[in-house]
């Protein structure tokens, strides 16, 4: 239940504060839609920047990364290279491959990843930048 109100929280603040998301758009038979929120301004990226950093509180995460993941087969990496980044990957459902790397100082991207065979991969090259990516998946 904590993950499901964390998750929704950062969804909030990203979907009512930031910019036109980038879609990914399904496949036929089966596949994943993803939803990229990229902040345009320094507002944007601060509200996005709580948020995942609620998440994170919410789930008790005491360093720069977290992953979570609840299901089988699920595969998730965070790597970083500089100081203050955050890294989240929640993996809710099966089969799911997902990683971020940060290369920088004080960067922040959430990936969750939801459903069934979703890929996703987030490189974060400088400094202070934020993102989420919401990726919903299915056979």
């Amino acid at each position: 239940m904590k993950t499901l109100t964390a998750t929704l929280i950062a969804a909030t603040i990203a979907t009512t504060t930031l910019a036109t998301p980038i879609l990914t758009t399904p496949a036929a038979a089966g596949g994943s839609v993803a939803v990229s929120f990229v902040p345009q301004d320094h507002d944007q990226a601060q509200a996005l920047r709580a948020g995942l950093q609620i998440f994170s509180i919410v789930k008790g995460t005491k360093a720069g990364g977290h992953i979570g993941q609840n299901g089988f087969g699920n595969i998730a990496g965070i790597g970083q290279n500089g100081a203050g980044n955050l890294g989240i990957v929640h993996q809710d459902g099966n089969n799911h491959n997902g990683s971020i790397q940060q290369n920088g100082n004080n960067n922040a991207h959430g990936l969750f990843q939801f459903g069934d065979g979703t890929n996703g991969h987030v490189t974060q090259n400088g400094n202070g930048q934020t993102g989420a990516t919401f990726q919903f998946g299915w056979r």
